[in-house]
C-alpha cells in the first residue's frame, strides 16, 4: 500500500510540474527494464500483458512504438527459452520478426537478437525448413552488410540444419570451404571444426569400416577445436560440447573408459558455463543417462532420467512410477529422448509392457510436434524418428505375441506400422478436405513460392540469390500467417484404421493384403486374409538388401535380363521366397503395401518357381498367381472411393515432340488406339500444354499422359514434360482433381528420392497430392513401342468392362502370349514396368434394361400362343 501511494505521488508531481506522461513506447521499455532486473517464469505474464495493452489501444502506431514491441518480443523470447518454454519462445521471436518485416523497421540488430536464436530453435524443434529459410535470410543480410561475424554464424548454423536433414556431404563441403577460404578468429574456427567432426561421424557411421586416416581426421577435428577454444573463457559451453562429442564417438567405438573420461571433462566445462538454461541442463543429464545405459547401468540411468523429467515438467513428483502424467507433456525433443531411453531400459529389464507405456507417451509428444510443422520436408524427416520407435514397438509386440499367443498384439503392431505409411500425404489430403478457404489459399501460395525457390536453385551458379531471398521472405510471411490460423485449431492425434472394416473389405474384394515395414534391423511382413492377421520378419542383413538391389539392377537396362536369364530366374525366385508372399490361392487379388526399397520392386515379375527355360512366356511369375494392386497404405485402400459406373471418357495429353530429339514415335499410335475406343478430348503436339491439361481435368474420368518424365536425383526433383514446359512433381500439388484413373505413360513416373516413411518423391506422388486415388505408372525407363502395345491392350480390357486392376493384369498376360511380339521383347523389362496403385473393386456394368424388356415381351407372346392352342 505504501509503495502504491509513493508511486501515485510521483505521477501527480510529474503532472503538476509539467512532466509529460509516459508514452506507449516508454511504457514498453520500462516494462522490459523492470522485468530484466528480476526475470522469473511467472513475471513473463507482465510482458505479455504490456504487449496486449499496446495492441488494444486503437491509436495509430509509430515506427518507434512498433520497434519497441519487436524489442519486447525478442526479450520475452530470450527468457522463455531460458525457462525451457521453447515453443513460446519461437512464437515470440516470430511475432517480433513479423512486425519488423511488415512495417519495414530498422535501427535494431534483428539478426543477432531475433533471427539467429529463432533459426537455432527451429533446428532444435526439428522444423528444418523454417530453420533453413531463417538462416539463409540472415546470411543474405550479413552478406549485404559485410558482417563477417554474422555470416560465419549463419554458415555454422546452416551446417547444423544440413547435418540434421541427412545432407551431410553438403555440410562437410560448406564447413571445409569456409575453413579454407574465410578469414576466421580462433573461436570461429574452433566452432567450425567441432561441427565438422560431427558431420564426419555421420558420414562414416560404421567404425569397423573406417579407414585409419579417417579416425584420425575425426578426432583431430574435435581436438583442433579444443586447442583453438581452450584459452577463451567465454567458450566453456562449446568446449563442453567438444568433449561430449568425443565421448559419444568413443562410446560408439565401445571405448568406455575413454568415453567416461571425456564426459567428465565435458561436465567440468559445462557447469562452469554461465546462464545454463533448464533445457540445456536437461539435455546434458539425458546424455549422461545414455552413457550409463550403454554401460548397462540401468538403475543409475533411470535416476538421471527422473532428474530430466523433474527439470522439464512442472509438478513432476519423484514417484514409484517414473513415467510422467500424459497431461503434463508438451512438444520437447529432450523429453522425447528421455522417454525413449526409459523405454529401452524397461525393455532391457524385461518389462516390455512398461516399455510400450513409455513409447506411447513419446508418440503423444510426436502428435504435438506434427501440429507445429508446416513444411513437407520437415514432416518427412520427423517421420524417420517415429519409425525408429515404431520398429522397437513392433519387436515388443512380436515378443509378447509369441509369449502369450494373443492376436491383439499383432493387430496393435500393424496399427503402428500403418501410422508410419505416407503420413504426410494422408495429412495433406485431410487438410484439403477440412481446411478453411483461407488456410487452403495460404497452403497453395506457400507451395508456389517453394516451387519458385527450387526452380531458381536448379540454375546453379546462375541462380539469382536476391530472387531466392525474396521468395523465402514471402514464404516466411505466409508460414507465420498459416501458423496463426492453425494455433486456433485443437491438436488431433492420428486416427487408427478400423481393422474390422479392413477385414470386411478384403473379404468383399476377395483379396489378401501384405504390408511391409522396413526397419533398420528387421523387415516385418503383415499378411491379412480370411479375417486373420499374421506377422513374420526377416533380418535386414548384409545380404538381404543387396539381394533386392541386385534384382532391381536387372531393370536398369533393356539387355540385362536377356544377357543373364538364369541369373534373373535365380534372383527373382530368391527374392520371392525372402519376401514370404502368400501361396494360398483361394483369392487371386493381392494388395501389396510396399516399404522402403520395395517401392521400386515389380512384384509381378518375381519368380515363384525357378526354371531353366529361356522362353519368357513360360516362366513362373507371381503374375500368373495373382492380380496385384499396390497402395501407399491400408488406409488408402480402405477409404478408396468406388469406381464410377458412368461411361468412361479420356483426357489425353500427347506432346509427341515431333521433329525433336525427344520425339515419341509410337505415342501417336497409342493416342489413335485410345481415341478409337473412348470419347474424350485429346491434345497433341503444341496443344498438349500444361494449361490445357489443368483446364480440362474436371471433365473426364481418365487422365492419360503420354510423354517424357524423369525421376530426378538428390539435387533435382522428379518432373514431367508438357509441350510448353517441364513441371516439377511438387507443382502438381495445387491441382484439385478427382478422376477415376490417372495413367502416366512415361518413364520413371513412380521413381524419385526415396523416404522409407513416405515412399518416392515422384511424379505419381504429385498426382496423389492433387487428388488421384487410382494410378497406373512406371518404375523405370519404358520402351516407346512396347508401351503403346501394352496401353492398347489395357484400354481394350477397360472397354470390355474389366476393372483397372483386371485390365492391367490381363494386358500383361496378353503381352506375354502375343505371338507377334518377339521373345526378347517379352522380357519382364518390357511388360512389368507399369504398376497399378489403387482400388480393386470391379466396376458394375450398366444394366441393359432393353434385354429384360425384350425377354418379358417374348414370355408374354409365348403365353398367348400357348393359350390360343389350348383353346
Amino acid at each position: 500500500m505504501v509503495k502504491k501511494l509513493i508511486f501515485l505521488l510521483i505521477v501527480l508531481s510529474l503532472n503538476v510540474f509539467g512532466q509529460n506522461p509516459l508514452t506507449p513506447e516508454d511504457k514498453i521499455y520500462a516494462a522490459i527494464d523492470a522485468y530484466s532486473t528480476n526475470p522469473t517464469a511467472e513475471g513473463l505474464q507482465n510482458l505479455a500483458k504490456t504487449e496486449t495493452d499496446f495492441w488494444k489501444n486503437p491509436k495509430p502506431k509509430t515506427k518507434n512504438e512498433l520497434l519497441a514491441i519487436v524489442v519486447l518480443n525478442c526479450n520475452k523470447a530470450y527468457y522463455e527459452n531460458l525457462f525451457g518454454r521453447t515453443h513460446q519462445a519461437i512464437s515470440s521471436y516470430e511475432k517480433g520478426w513479423q512486425v519488423y518485416q511488415k512495417y519495414q523497421l530498422s535501427n535494431y540488430d534483428i539478426t543477432e537478437y531475433c533471427l539467429k536464436p529463432l533459426g537455432n530453435l527451429y533446428t532444435i524443434m526439428g522444423d528444418y525448413d523454417n530453420a533453413e529459410n531463417t538462416i539463409k535470410q540472415y546470411y543474405f543480410i550479413a552478406e549485404t552488410e559485410k558482417n563477417q561475424v554474422q555470416k560465419i554464424a549463419a554458415i555454422l548454423n546452416l551446417s547444423n540444419v544440413y547435418q540434421n536433414t541427412g545432407r551431410v556431404n553438403e555440410a562437410i563441403d560448406l564447413l571445409e570451404k569456409t575453413i579454407k577460404t574465410e578469414k576466421l578468429s580462433a573461436v570461429q574456427k574452433g566452432n567450425l571444426f567441432n561441427n565438422l567432426g560431427n558431420n564426419y561421424v555421420l558420414s562414416y557411421r560404421q567404425p569397423t569400416f573406417f579407414p585409419s586416416n579417417m579416425i584420425k581426421k575425426l578426432e583431430s577435428s574435435y581436438l583442433s577445436a579444443i586447442q583453438l577454444l581452450k584459452s577463451d573463457k567465454t567458450q566453456t559451453e562449446t568446449l563442453a560440447n567438444c568433449y561430449r562429442n568425443l565421448s559419444s564417438l568413443n562410446l560408439q567405438w565401445q571405448k568406455m573408459e575413454l568415453a567416461n573420461s571425456y564426459f567428465e571433462k565435458a561436465k567440468n566445462y559445462f557447469f562452469a558455463s554461465p546462464n545454463i538454461s533448464s533445457r540445456k541442463l536437461a539435455k546434458f543429464k539425458y546424455e549422461e543417462a545414455n552413457l550409463l545405459f550403454q554401460q548397462q547401468k540401468y538403475s543409475e540411468s533411470s535416476i538421471l532420467i527422473k532428474a530430466v523429467f523433474k527439470i522439464l515438467i512442472p509438478n513432476y513428483s519423484n514417484q514409484k512410477n517414473i513415467l510422467p502424467n500424459p497431461n503434463s507433456l508438451y512438444a520437447e525433443t529432450v523429453l522425447l529422448d528421455a522417454l525413449d531411453l526409459q523405454a529401452q531400459i524397461f525393455t532391457e529389464q524385461n518389462q516390455p509392457k512398461k516399455a510400450l507405456e513409455a513409447y506411447a507417451l513419446s508418440f503423444q509428444i510426436e502428435d504435438l510436434f506434427s501440429n507445429l510443422l508446416v513444411y513437407e520436408n520437415s514432416k518427412i524427416i520427423n517421420q524417420i524418428r517415429i519409425r525408429n520407435r515404431t520398429e522397437k514397438c513392433i519387436a515388443i509386440y512380436d515378443f509378447l505375441y509369441k509369449k502369450e499367443g494373443k492376436t491383439s498384439y499383432i493387430e496393435k503392431a500393424f496399427l503402428l506400422s500403418e501410422r508410419t505409411k505416407s503420413g504426410v500425404l494422408k495429412s495433406y489430403l485431410s487438410d484439403k478436405k477440412t481446411a478453411s478457404r483461407e488456410e487452403k489459399l495460404y497452403l497453395e501460395q506457400l507451395q508456389s513460392w517453394n516451387n519458385k525457390i527450387v526452380k531458381e536453385q536448379q540454375k546453379g551458379e546462375l541462380a539469382n540469390i536476391s530472387k531466392i531471398n525474396e521468395a523465402i521472405k514471402k514464404q516466411n510471411e505466409l508460414m507465420l500467417s498459416l501458423k496463426k490460423i492453425r494455433a486456433k485449431n485443437q491438436v488431433n492425434s492420428a486416427e487408427n484404421i478400423d481393422l474390422k472394416s479392413l477385414y470386411s473389405k478384403l473379404e468383399k474384394d476377395k483379396a489378401i493384403m501384405v504390408e511391409y515395414f522396413s526397419g533398420f534391423e528387421k523387415m516385418y511382413i503383415f499378411t491379412l486374409a480370411n479375417q486373420r492377421i499374421k506377422l513374420e520378419h526377416i533380418n535386414i542383413t548384409d545380404t538381404a538388401i543387396p539381394k533386392i538391389i541386385s534384382f532391381l539392377d536387372y531393370f536398369s537396362d533393356a539387355n540385362k535380363i536377356i544377357d543373364d536369364i538364369s541369373g534373373y530366374n535365380h534372383y527373382g525366385n530368391s527374392i520371392y521366397k525372402m519376401l514370404q508372399l502368400p501361396t494360398n490361392w483361394t483369392y487371386q487379388n493381392l494388395v501389396i503395401i510396399p516399404d522402403g526399397i520395395l517401392c521400386f520392386l515389380p512384384f509381378e515379375a518375381l519368380i515363384t518357381k525357378e526354371s531353366t527355360t529361356t522362353n519368357f512366356a513360360q516362366m513362373h511369375y507371381l503374375l500368373n498367381d495373382f492380380r496385384i494392386a499396390y497402395n501407399n497404405s491400408a488406409t488408402f485402400y480402405l477409404d478408396g472411393k468406388p469406381i464410377s459406373r458412368d461411361k468412361k471418357t479420356v483426357l489425353g495429353i500427347f506432346p509427341i515432340f515431333e521433329k525433336t530429339a525427344y520425339e515419341l514415335v509410337f505415342s501417336k499410335t497409342e493416342m489413335q488406339s485410345i481415341k478409337s475406343n473412348f470419347d474424350g478430348q485429346f491434345f497433341d503436339n503444341k496443344t498438349a500444354t500444361f494449361d490445357n491439361f489443368k483446364k480440362n481435368t474436371a471433365n473426364y474420368s481418365i487422365l492419360h499422359l503420354s510423354t517424357h518424365a524423369t525421376s530426378g536425383d538428390t539435387e533435382t526433383p522428379a518432373s514431367i514434360k508438357f509441350y510448353d514446359q517441364e513441371i516439377l512433381y511438387s507443382e502438381l500439388y495445387n491441382l484439385n482433381i478427382n478422376p477415376d484413373l490417372v495413367v502416366l505413360s512415361a518413364c520413371e513416373t513412380g521413381i524419385g528420392k526415396l523416404y522409407k516413411s513416405e515412399g518416392a518423391m515422384s511424379v505419381a506422388r504429385g498426382f496423389q497430392f492433387a487428388g488421384a486415388q487410382n494410378l497406373l505408372f512406371s518404375l523405370w525407363k519404358v520402351n516407346d513401342y512396347t508401351t503403346s502395345v501394352f496401353m492398347e491392350d489395357f484400354y481394350a480390357n477397360i472397354k470390355n468392362g474389366s476393372s483397372y486392376l483386371e485390365a492391367n493384369h490381363q494386358a500383361k498376360l496378353d503381352f506375354l502370349n502375343d505371338k507377334s511380339v518377339s521373345n526378347a521383347k517379352k522380357s519382364p523389362y518390357y511388360w512389368s514396368a507399369f504398376v497399378y496403385y489403387g482400388g480393386i473393386e470391379t466396376a458394375e456394368k450398366p444394366t441393359n434394361y432393353s434385354f429384360y424388356i425384350l425377354g418379358l415381351l417374348l414370355l408374354i407372346g409365348l403365353f398367348l400362343v400357348y393359350k390360343h392352342f389350348r383353346k
